[in-house]
């Protein structure tokens, strides 16, 4: 995959607003994505417990929370805070010239 070419333009920068969620449909994936302390972070939407939508979770602590069931996921590695395993896919994500942009892999 050549990344320069894999971008894909969701917002612009300003609508991505500090400290609130807010969720993207990329392709055929749901996207999460957050500013905290002005950076941005991207990861699967949908927490892999029920289903429940990250982007409507609480941040703290560089964690988001998941409103349904309250499994928390690192926002940097989308590893669960309690077994440390990576149970959510995160992307790289870019602010570039005001835009926001990120990459999803082609789900096979």
């Amino acid at each position: 995959m050549n990344a320069a070419e894999n971008w894909t333009t969701i917002a612009k920068s300003e609508e991505i607003e500090e400290g609130i969620g807010r969720e993207f449909l990329v392709g055929t994936r749901i996207v999460a994505v957050f500013r905290v302390d002005g950076q941005l972070f991207a990861i699967d939407g949908i927490c892999p417990h029920q289903g429940g939508p990250l982007a409507d979770g609480a941040v703290r602590d560089g964690c988001v929370t998941c409103p349904w069931h309250g499994w928390q996921f690192e926002l940097t590695s989308g590893r669960h805070t309690i077994s440390g395993r990576s149970l959510a896919e995160t992307f790289p994500i870019r602010n570039r010239d005001g835009i926001v942009e990120l990459i999803v892999a082609d789900e096979v």
